[in-house]
């Protein structure tokens, strides 16, 4: 565990334990001015990365950064250090570990919000998730059972969105395009493009599949969702783009060119969705995409109310069908990370969903 982290998790005990702290609860007006410079600059490296040696020498005297992610958790832990008691950052510690894959640090952040706040629904639903697609059943059902004594319909809506998550982890990929009957839509998902705003080889092959189900599907709208620009575009437009230039008609192409990661994808699509009105969408991505993008484009519709029946078509980038099939840990927590975020648990409060 990271060394600061250590120190802040013992601090935090010492207040539990004495009811005291050097610490103020309400930090000062300069202390709060370095928490914000601290926390813009943790969500710039999450957005942009930078310049690991600059961050070293003005934030992080001492520590040796290995990557951008290495900036934005040491952001978070030297403003919490500044404000113990604010749980926003502490998520915001959490979710950066999860992201680097640091999950057991993780589910002890959540600890330690759940040590100073014992009815935060967000941690506890954040420790039962985690610990649960990483086999702690019994951290999970212990969890689960605090959670429903004080927070008894929300903990069931989470257990619901954690079955429907489960069930689409055991779907069948479709690696063939099909015809659908009903009133269609098809949703493109985008692929972070190269230097100079070039689509990589994995967004050219989900094109392709999206093509091959026009065909099969004529009159269905697609929706083409990316919008991190790279050399002046967003993926949208390129993938709208090369879709016209392979005869698909301009008017059944809608751009979603927001969405900045998949939890955008769902949210800024399903806008879409909500004036099409489909009956049945077909999702297309890799693989190794397609059961998180299926699990938070159902939420997002279930958040708005859309009555909507997804299938998907996917891009194999597994040696096999048999092996894409399979569901890693790691694949297991970033489905459950998404699908919360996408519930409304931002993984940064007030920052970044």
């Amino acid at each position: 565990m990271n060394k600061k982290i250590k120190v802040l998790s013992a601090v935090l005990g010492f207040i539990m334990l004495t009811g005291c702290s050097s610490t103020s609860k309400y930090p000062s007006s300069n202390d709060q001015e370095k928490i914000a410079q601290l926390t813009q600059t943790g969500i710039h490296y999450y957005w942009h990365g930078g310049d690991l040696s600059k961050a070293e020498k003005e934030f992080f005297k001492g520590i040796t950064l290995k990557g951008k992610y290495d900036v934005v958790e040491n952001s978070f832990v030297e403003a919490s250090a500044l404000s113990p008691y604010r749980t926003d950052l502490r998520f915001g510690i959490a979710s950066t570990q999860i992201i680097q894959k640091k999950t057991p640090e993780a589910l002890q952040t959540y600890r330690d919000i759940l040590v100073m706040y014992p009815d935060n629904f967000e941690a506890g639903i954040l420790l039962a998730g985690y610990s649960k697609q990483m086999g702690d059943m019994k951290t999970f059902n212990e969890t689960i059972e605090v959670l429903k004594k004080n927070h008894s319909e929300k903990t069931r809506e989470y257990l619901e969105k954690f079955s429907m998550a489960d069930n689409f982890s055991k779907a069948k990929l479709n690696t063939e395009a099909f015809k659908v009957n009903g009133n269609h839509a098809i949703v493109i998902l985008g692929y972070a493009l190269g230097e100079g705003g070039v689509m990589k080889p994995t967004l050219v092959e989900r094109l392709k599949k999206g093509y091959e189900l026009h065909k099969k599907n004529p009159k269905s709208p697609i929706i083409v969702s990316g919008g991190v620009q790279k050399g002046g575009v967003t993926e949208a437009f390129l993938m709208r783009n090369w879709l016209v230039s392979k005869g698909v008609p301009s008017k059944l192409i809608y751009m979603d060119d927001l969405a900045k990661d998949t939890v955008g994808n769902a949210i800024y699509s399903t806008e879409i969705l909500a004036t099409l009105k489909p009956e049945k969408v077909t999702l297309i991505s890799s693989a190794s995409h397609i059961r998180r993008g299926l699990s938070v484009f159902q939420e997002a519709a279930n958040l708005k109310g859309l009555n909507v029946e997804y299938s998907n078509l996917v891009y194999l980038d597994y040696p096999s069908l048999e092996e894409a099939q399979k569901v890693s840990e790691a694949e297991k927590l970033v489905i459950y990370r998404d699908l919360i975020r996408t519930s409304g648990i931002w993984a940064y409060p007030g920052i970044q969903q």
